[in-house]
């Protein structure tokens, strides 16, 4: 607990291996803590049947490729063998149930508070990503309804809502894709604020990383970018979506204004009984292990210039989505940003 390392990662996921990956290749003194007991970050949470968006070619981390799968995009089992893998491969120095509640920093010096201990580092980088912090809007009545409700952060598998009436709400990804797979085993009404936008059959994500990296080109060239020709937000056509538009099941019922004890007021006054509420809201960041070295927003952000605090020196944060770079939370987006924090460390531990 008395060595000072050069780097402590802050979470072990997909971004905290490829962060592992350019400090080993470094040569740095570096250390690796997650709470977690086992390899896989926030895929071991994901629901059964969750898929890459993009095929295994454009899916893989800094230096060692995943294995091509026999379906076209690999499934969550396989994205958690792989990191299991990788981190086995380049012998990645990791400790395991180490949960951090808070850091400190004294004399240039982070001092990162844990259940097992305090750890000593001259830099941090924070990769918890978003899984820890999942959001539900606070809307009229939520308290009042009787029913089951669950976030998608936590929603498995369709087997638990046989049989019981369910809403989903949220138009992006996660709603189109438990929408798809509930339905098949009980009624289901989809809950959208926006009608929503369905990407063409052929369009995966690498194609989106292309148009998030074209953007990203764009403003560090200062040039204009015509955000009008894509939507990053538009829900990819993974086969069993587009299996649900074959079965009529992807149409949105609108929004709701309040809950009541037995389900949903709908925005023309109309109330409908639920069993249970699917709540796919999005997250925030679960970055609250910072709030003692960086003033963090309702949603868990602070000012970084791309992953580098502008408030604290020698803190970076990754893979947190395009607030800390382009594409940054994706396997196929987060190399660029991983490698680009791992050089700006070099150069401030050499300064």
């Amino acid at each position: 607990m008395d060595k000072i390392f050069d780097t402590i990662v802050i979470g072990v996921g997909q971004s905290g291996l490829a962060c592992g990956y350019y400090l080993r290749k470094a040569k740095l003194k570096f250390l690796l803590l997650d709470k977690q007991s086992e390899p896989g970050g926030a895929w071991l949470h994901a629901w059964d049947s969750l898929t890459l968006f993009s095929p295994a070619d454009y899916s893989s981390l800094p230096g060692w490729p995943m294995p091509k799968t026999e379906q076209k995009f690999p499934l969550r089992l396989q994205v958690v063998d792989y990191l299991m893998k990788y981190e086995q491969h380049y012998q990645l120095p990791i400790q395991r149930g180490v949960e951090v509640t808070h850091i400190l920093k004294d004399n240039g010096i982070f001092h990162i508070h844990t259940s097992k201990g305090i750890f000593q580092a001259k830099t941090v980088i924070s990769a918890t990503g978003t899984w820890g912090n999942p959001y539900i809007p606070n809307i009229k009545g939520i308290d009042k309804f009787s029913g089951i409700q669950l976030h998608s952060a936590h929603y498995k598998s369709p087997d638990n809502f046989k049989g019981l009436k369910t809403l989903v709400v949220g138009e992006g990804n996660s709603g189109a894709q438990i929408v798809a797979e509930v339905s098949k085993v009980t009624e289901v009404k989809w809950s959208t604020k926006k009608e929503p936008q369905f990407l063409p059959d052929d369009v995966d994500g690498y194609y989106l990383f292309n148009v998030a990296s074209a953007r990203y080109r764009a403003e560090k060239e200062g040039r204009p970018f015509d955000a009008s020709a894509y939507n990053l937000g538009n829900i990819v056509m993974v086969p069993p979506v587009k299996e649900a538009r074959e079965r009529g099941v992807l149409t949105s019922s609108g929004s709701f204004t309040e809950l009541y004890d037995q389900g949903v007021i709908w925005e023309n006054g109309q109330q409908e009984q639920f069993d249970t509420i699917i709540w796919c809201t999005g997250f925030g960041y679960d970055t609250k292990h910072l709030r003692t070295v960086v003033t963090l927003d309702e949603r868990g952000s602070t000012e970084t210039i791309e992953s580098k605090s502008t408030t604290t020196d020698g803190l970076w944060l990754v893979g947190y989505g395009n607030w800390t770079g382009y594409a940054s939370a994706t396997l196929i987006g987060l190399n660029r940003s991983t490698k680009q924090t791992v050089q700006e460390i070099e150069f401030f531990l050499n300064s």
